[in-house]
């Protein structure tokens, strides 16, 4: 079992090193000191399992392991922390089990046979985590290696094949996930003007008709208007209403 262990504290990293030593067919493959690390070595080394401390600087574990439950393939995540009030999120980030430091021995040797279960069953196709807390960026992965676009910097998404692509600030990027499950996630920053896309609110402009008749909707850093659908004109006409 290949293992990357995500910790910003030296200590607990090596303290779980030690542990995981004792463990037979246990390959630690890659240490991290915060999420965005973590995630960066995933994509890389594509591991079975993910050790993940929560409270860590700038992209936190339980973004990471939103971001991870979307990987394919899947790795197993489980949490290494010192907090319990946590333990909801965690789960709900699609975590398979969460473990209080100071880390013990026996529990860790439990969640690595969680882990092997997992990984026995585990499917061909990513299961993005359900609830808790939204993400604040996406992430797109590069030939083993790995983009994180925050949602800020996102003009809108574009449904294609089975690929969205995303334009931003920086350019365009191709994320494997869908459409559908992007607008239910990031609802309160993304509205529907097609069946293939969804546009940033902070990116409205206007509403205009087309040569043809066909209404579209003006950016405010779009190269050119998008076409909006007859079903989501009035929504948006709404949307405008209140920015």
């Amino acid at each position: 079992m290949r293992v990357v262990i995500a910790d910003d504290e030296p200590l607990a990293r090596e303290r779980l090193r030690s542990l995981l030593a004792a463990q037979e067919g246990i390959d630690v493959v890659a240490e991290a000191g915060n999420g965005e690390q973590a995630l960066h070595a995933c994509a890389e080394l594509q591991p079975d399992l993910v050790l993940l401390d929560i409270a860590m600087p700038g992209l936190d574990g339980l973004e990471a392991a939103r971001h991870l439950a979307s990987f394919e393939p899947r790795p197993a995540v489980v949490f290494c922390t010192a907090y319990d009030a946590h333990a909801l999120s965690a789960f709900e980030a699609a975590a398979i089990d969460y473990l209080m430091k100071p880390v013990r021995a026996e529990r860790l040797a439990a969640a690595i046979t969680r882990a092997r279960t997992f990984l026995a069953g585990r499917g061909g196709q990513p299961e993005p985590a359900s609830g808790g807390q939204a993400r604040s960026m996406v992430c797109a992965r590069l030939r083993g290696s790995l983009r994180l676009i925050p949602l800020d910097d996102i003009h809108y998404l574009q449904a294609e094949e089975k690929y969205v692509v995303v334009h931003h600030a920086r350019g365009e990027d191709l994320i494997e996930e869908s459409l559908k499950s992007l607008e239910e996630e990031f609802a309160s920053r993304f509205v529907r003007i097609h069946r293939n896309c969804l546009v940033a609110r902070h990116e409205l402009v206007e509403l205009r008709r087309g040569v043809g008749g066909q209404v579209q909707a003006v950016l405010r850093h779009g190269k050119q208007p998008l076409e909006v659908s007859r079903r989501c004109v009035a929504t948006l006409k709404q949307e405008l209403r209140h920015l």
